[in-house]
């Protein structure tokens, strides 16, 4: 087979013999030439088309992820600050409990050392001030603000327990103090002292022991210390009697009661009342014999009356 290219130049027309195996091979050759050059137009073309787009996108989802890590790590750190914050919040009520227990404490105290109101007001800061020094170094900030908080409870503890300490032996202090024999039982004049006198009945020198405090009839007899009753009723030339152990080797007696209100096994304490005075038994009007003893003793019970809780 044969083709015939004429020209429109009146040329000699070209033949082309598609027998010759060389002649097909040179047709099959510029063909593939030309279906490749096809492609790679069609390649840059999409290349040129799609890339900018391809890029944008893969840049926005790279950003989006970096944004997905940030979201992440600000959740983590919102988490940790709330648990700080509520670390903080924690030791901060219990730095307050501290702090009320101590002002309770320190009322206390107030009152066990009898301080004047207003002496230390718990209520309110302590008052300071002082001289400005401005060649002083700059005050800085703890570098932990939880380490500082953990000192100052630990001396909230130490004060809390030198305050307890401080407490313990005033109210070892008060209770030895509520267990002495102290004051007047009973609101009078004393009418006959401790020691020899002439007897009221016989006029003979006698021994008396104790003294006698001249009240009306019916008026309270009270309880000069905190104690145990261990006795009342009926001793002779005593009449109605009271008596009450009061510990540490004291012991007081009440006499001539014209009613006896304690009774034995009763706990009683200062200012309780016990009886009413009389004149029962060896006696010439109303008034209260009242005795102190002191390990087994009888002794002189004036040094007793005239002092003070």
């Amino acid at each position: 087979m044969q083709i015939i290219l004429v020209s429109r130049t009146k040329k000699v027309p070209k033949t082309l013999d598609l027998a010759s195996r060389r002649m097909r091979w040179r047709i099959g050759a510029l063909a593939a030439i030309a279906v490749g050059t096809c492609m790679a137009m069609g390649a840059v073309t999409a290349l040129v088309v799609a890339s900018p787009r391809d890029q944008a996108l893969a840049q926005v989802r790279k950003l989006q992820q970096t944004i997905d890590q940030q979201n992440q790590q600000l959740t983590e750190v919102k988490r940790d600050a709330q648990r700080n914050l509520d670390a903080l919040a924690i030791k901060l009520g219990q730095l307050q409990a501290q702090s009320t227990r101590l002002n309770a404490l320190g009322e206390r105290l107030a009152q066990m050392g009898k301080l004047d109101n207003g002496e230390f007001d718990f209520d309110q800061a302590p008052p300071v001030g002082g001289v400005e020094d401005s060649s002083a170094s700059s005050y800085t900030l703890p570098q932990s603000l939880e380490s500082s908080i953990d000192q100052l409870s630990s001396q909230f503890d130490a004060q809390q327990a030198q305050l307890t300490a401080l407490q313990s032996l005033l109210m070892d202090a008060r209770i030895e103090s509520n267990l002495k024999p102290t004051g007047m039982p009973v609101q009078g004049y004393i009418s006959s002292y401790f020691g020899v006198r002439p007897d009221p009945f016989t006029g003979h020198a006698a021994r008396h022991t104790g003294i006698d405090i001249a009240v009306p009839l019916g008026t309270p007899v009270h309880a000069v210390a905190e104690g145990m009753v261990t006795f009342a009723g009926i001793r002779t030339g005593y009449g109605k009697v009271i008596e009450i152990d009061h510990g540490n080797g004291y012991m007081t007696r009440y006499a001539h009661n014209s009613k006896l209100i304690a009774h034995p096994g009763q706990r009683v304490r200062v200012g309780d009342v016990i009886s009413d005075a009389g004149s029962t038994g060896r006696s010439t009007g109303s008034h209260v014999h009242f005795e102190v003893w002191f390990k087994g003793r009888v002794v002189n019970p004036l040094a007793y009356v005239r002092s003070h809780r």
